[in-house]
Formats: structure tokens, C-alpha cells, sequence
């Protein structure tokens, strides 16, 4: 997973993670688990190895992000899947959508990603086309997030909860005082056997209600068929490689931990077919930096500058100019 990808997942909606983290199905007594610190906690998600499985997945969403063309799952709602992961990088997500199905597949070589509504294949070397793969591994997930937040977050083990049927810890990160962010606190249940995530929960500044739940509402671990990790396109299906590059936007960073601004260069005028036109969305905004438009939610902000340059974070808008003029 990129920087960039956990950049966008944090400041428009978490979705790098959709498929890996869900809400549960219903609340239940807390179970008894053996005391963990906070520290011992995170090192044994980072180390864990929870082999193949899978699950159905639901994503609550109350960013306040309107429902775009081609991407449903990000507006206000409820979103439901399915995930399998076979290890050794292979995976598959369904993803169920108004007009059709969208499923992509990886064999940890080459990965296809379908769209039953206009019937294409885009396929290419799964290893580089990072951002084409299904998202079927909690641990890579768990790990960015803990890898980038942990550094500048006050850590915490609030009690324990059951989560998809399985006993759980809630491990809060919470930004230290001195981060410019949106974020109150991200809530991850870790799974006590397994040490892998079953439900997030990213909670921002002034509401008591999440911004964002992902997670298991089931989940079984164990062996699976490995033809769920392969894949043929139907008959009349058209089949395309992704745009040479296009997974590789320069990116650069500014600042570190919650209050991080990603800064990336596209081209103005130009966005593809069936997709939103930045151009377009959210409110003009100008300053010493130049001049763009800005696009909030409640967990973050981009701001897409009319010179090409894109800056996003999970922070309010005058970190992002702030970073733009340095």
C-alpha cells in the first residue's frame, strides 16, 4: 500500500480499507480477556500471520461525501461486500453495486478487476498496479495505519467487545496535542486470537457519532478454493491494461503522524472518462499559494490547486495551504 492510497483512504473516506474492516452485527456482553498493554497489543498486529479467510463486510459512511459517477460506495450509506483471501498475496472482493457487480482478483502475479455494468476487464502484473488489488489483507492495512499514526498518537486499550462472533480488544489511537487534525480518535477491535483488525471506527473533532465504521459481520478463517483467485472474462467481456503510469503519481509529504498533507501533481483540465471532474467539485478558494478548489468531508480535506497541484489530508484546510507554500 502507498502513502498516497492511505493518504486519499484517510481524507475521503477511509476506502483503502473497505473489505477489511466491519461493523458488527449486533452488540453483546463484553468478553473476559487476559490484560494487554497497549504497546504489546499493537506489536502483535504487526506481526501477526493470520493465514487465508474470508468474510462479508459492511462500511457505514456518514462523511457527508455526495454519491459520485462510477463510485457509489462513497457517498452517505451503508456499503456491503465480500472478501476471501487465500495468503501469499491472493485475494478477491465482490462488491455489489445498484446497477451491477464489481469484482477484482488477484493470484498475487495478475489482477482483473470487472465491471458487470459495462462489461470490462482491466488487467496487468499485479505487483505493479498496487492500487488495482483487491484490499484482502487486515495485517497490511493495520500496519500502515499503526506504522504512520502510533509515533504521534497517545495509545490505549479501552475494555474488550465481540465482533463478528469472535472476541475482540479495542486498541484507540488517539492524536497528541500538538496534531493540526479532524480526527478525535481511531478505534481498531483486534481480533485476541487471530491479532488481526474486525472493525474501525474513525470518529472526528465536535461529533459524538462515527464519521466512518468498517468491518466483519462474519468472518471464517482457513483454507480456501483457489479458484476464487483466479479469473476468466465473460464471453463479449472487453479486455484493456490500465494507462501506462498511472498508478505512479509523484507524491511528496509534508509534515508527519495525523497531521500529514500528501501533495501530488496531475495534470489541469485533464480526468478520466466516467470519473468526477475535480475541476469542478467543492468551493474556489485562493491565497498566497495560487488559487483551486476545495473539497471537505468530515474526516479530511483536498484541495486541488489550478496549477495541477493536489494536496490531501486529514486536516483542516489551512494545513493544506500551509504545506502548498513550502
Amino acid at each position: 500500500m502507498t502513502g498516497r492510497s492511505v493518504a486519499t483512504g484517510i481524507a475521503v473516506a477511509g476506502l483503502v480499507g473497505l473489505g477489511l474492516l466491519a461493523v458488527p452485527a449486533g452488540a453483546g456482553a463484553a468478553p473476559v480477556l487476559p490484560p494487554v498493554s497497549p504497546q504489546e497489543l499493537v506489536r502483535s498486529v504487526l506481526e501477526a500471520k493470520p493465514g487465508p479467510f474470508n468474510g462479508s463486510v459492511e462500511a457505514d459512511n456518514a462523511l457527508g461525501l455526495p454519491v459520485l459517477p462510477g463510485m457509489p460506495e462513497i457517498g452517505n450509506g451503508t456499503t456491503r461486500a465480500r472478501v476471501w483471501s487465500g495468503g501469499e498475496h491472493q485475494g478477491r472482493l465482490q462488491l455489489p453495486a445498484p446497477d451491477g457487480e464489481r469484482t477484482v482478483v488477484t493470484d498475487g502475479t495478475t489482477f482483473w478487476a470487472w465491471d458487470s455494468r459495462t462489461r470490462e476487464v482491466v488487467t496487468g502484473r499485479a505487483d505493479a498496479n498496487h492500487d488495482q488489488q483487491p484490499g484482502a489483507d487486515p495485517k497490511r492495512v493495520a500496519a500502515e495505519v499503526i506504522d504512520r499514526l502510533s509515533p504521534s498518537s497517545t495509545l490505549s486499550v479501552d475494555g474488550t467487545a465481540e465482533v463478528a462472533g469472535r472476541p475482540a480488544y479495542e486498541l484507540v489511537l488517539a492524536p497528541q496535542p500538538t496534531e493540526r487534525t479532524l480526527l478525535r480518535e481511531i478505534r481498531i477491535a483486534v481480533d485476541a486470537d487471530k491479532r488481526v483488525p474486525l472493525r474501525l471506527v474513525v470518529l472526528a473533532n465536535g461529533s459524538a457519532d462515527p464519521a466512518l465504521r468498517l468491518g466483519f459481520t462474519d468472518i471464517a478463517f482457513g483454507p480456501q478454493d483457489p479458484k476464487l483467485f483466479t479469473f476468466t472474462p465473460p464471453p463479449g467481456a472487453s479486455v484493456r491494461n490500465p494507462a501506462p503510469g498511472a498508478p505512479n503519481v509523484p507524491t511528496r509529504t509534508v509534515g508527519d503522524g495525523w497531521d500529514t498533507v500528501y501533495i501530488a501533481q496531475r495534470t489541469p483540465g485533464q480526468h478520466q472518462e466516467g470519473r468526477p471532474d475535480p475541476d469542478k467539485l467543492g468551493t474556489p478558494v485562493s491565497g498566497a499559494w495560487g488559487s483551486g478548489r476545495l473539497i471537505t468531508s468530515a474526516v479530511g480535506s483536498v484541495l486541488v490547486a489550478d496549477d495541477g497541484r493536489v494536496a490531501a489530508g486529514a486536516v483542516p484546510e489551512q494545513v493544506l495551504t500551509e504545506a502548498l507554500t513550502k
